[in-house]
């Protein structure tokens, strides 16, 4: 079983998860109106006439990583070990829980005018979370799970959830279209409208800042630079807890391969699978040459070193970002996202896309602030 100094990473998973399907579920938080009618009389509705194969696993694969995380939180639940009714009873816990949320986002939803609470979409989440909870179950049954824990302590130093978290949240934060490959974090031209929006016949409109040119595009070398520094902040965040040299070398080209893809399927998504490749212009594919460069030259750095570069290269990463704006071909992708079939996974890509930067720039500031005890690097 695990080891009780290694916090497993599945519980901060499922509630981040959590939070993005409540997101998705009642996007776009507009609307909200009283039609007399009782939040569970969907419950018993008529099914509906017309259903889409898209539909079902939207709704049934998007709840599988809440069951399966949900059930892992309690199988790994301090380093004990678990009899085999313990399994069935997080298949359980992890299935109510589940169920339970998506009960209340499908009664939230009758009070939406854009949203259509549905007694299937309620089933098909169930039973996705319930696959999901007995994946897990299965795979700690056969051991995967204990292996899992075993290279993880090989691997990585003792505290090392929150980089893991934010890792595993990276590639499902290159889904939503950005402006930039790998330009995660780009949110000032948005918010500043948001707020204007939000301000408008108010006297605190007034008090927004007038700036005093227009966002310009940025220029090659800029995104070049842009692109180099998303696809080495994740390789960094890696170095900061991960023990040898050479297993860095393994994890940095992983995660670029991961990114790579990651990008390439958003575009597939977005602009349709003939155009999967075509964000990977010059300036890309020089910027990530420069990723792998500078990867390579930080593989001996200590730990806390590794932390201080991310801190680093997230502020000049974030600073050019928001110097530009988003193109007005970027503005019809991100139409396709939010009002098309990507509806239900606007939220759950877009936030993770906006915040996913900020909060690795939080952690970073912690783990440089605390130090760390394990610093030197073993070859």
């Amino acid at each position: 079983m695990s080891s009780p100094t290694h916090k497993t990473s599945a519980w901060p998973l499922s509630q981040a998860y959590a939070a993005l399907i409540v997101y998705a579920s009642l996007y776009p938080f507009t609307g909200w109106r009283d039609q007399g009618i009782a939040p569970w009389e969907f419950l018993w509705s008529p099914l509906p006439k017309y259903w889409t194969a898209f539909d079902v696993a939207a709704n049934a694969g998007g709840y599988v990583p809440l069951g399966f995380l949900l059930a892992l939180s309690f199988l790994r639940r301090g380093g004990q070990s678990l009899a085999p009714a313990d399994r069935v009873v997080a298949i359980a816990v992890a299935t109510l829980a589940a169920a339970g949320l998506s009960l209340a986002m499908e009664a939230l939803q009758t009070y939406l005018p854009s949203r259509v609470p549905s007694n299937v979409d309620f089933v098909l989440n169930v039973a996705g979370a319930l696959l999901g909870a007995v994946v897990a179950a299965a795979l700690e049954m056969v051991g995967a799970i204990d292996r899992w824990s075993r290279f993880r302590v090989r691997w990585f130093v003792e505290d090392a959830r929150g980089a893991l978290v934010l890792l595993a949240l990276w590639p499902f934060a290159l889904l939503f279209p950005a402006a930039v490959p790998f330009g995660l974090g780009q949110v000032l031209e948005r918010l500043e409208a948001a707020l204007a929006e939000w301000l408008l016949d108010t006297p605190f409109l007034e008090w927004l800042p007038v700036r005093d040119i227009e966002l310009q595009p940025l220029v090659p070398g800029a995104e070049l630079i842009c692109v180099a520094l998303g696809a080495l902040i994740p390789c960094l965040l890696g170095y900061s807890v991960i023990r040898s040299i050479a297993r860095r070398a393994l994890f940095a080209l992983a995660a670029v391969a991961v990114g790579v893809g990651a990008t390439a399927l958003s575009a597939a998504l977005s602009w349709g699978p003939a155009h999967a490749w075509a964000w990977l212009s010059l300036p890309v594919q020089l910027g990530l040459l420069a990723a792998m460069v500078l990867a390579a030259a930080a593989l001996p750095a200590p730990r806390r070193a590794c932390a201080a570069l991310v801190l680093a290269g997230l502020v000049l990463h974030l600073s050019l970002l928001n110097q530009a704006p988003a193109s007005a071909y970027f503005a019809d992708t991100l139409q396709a996202w939010e009002q098309g079939r990507f509806i239900r996974f606007n939220g759950l890509a877009q936030w993770l896309g906006w915040t996913w930067p900020y909060a690795a720039l939080f952690y970073v500031l912690l783990r440089v602030s605390r130090g760390d005890p394990q610093n030197r690097m073993a070859t």
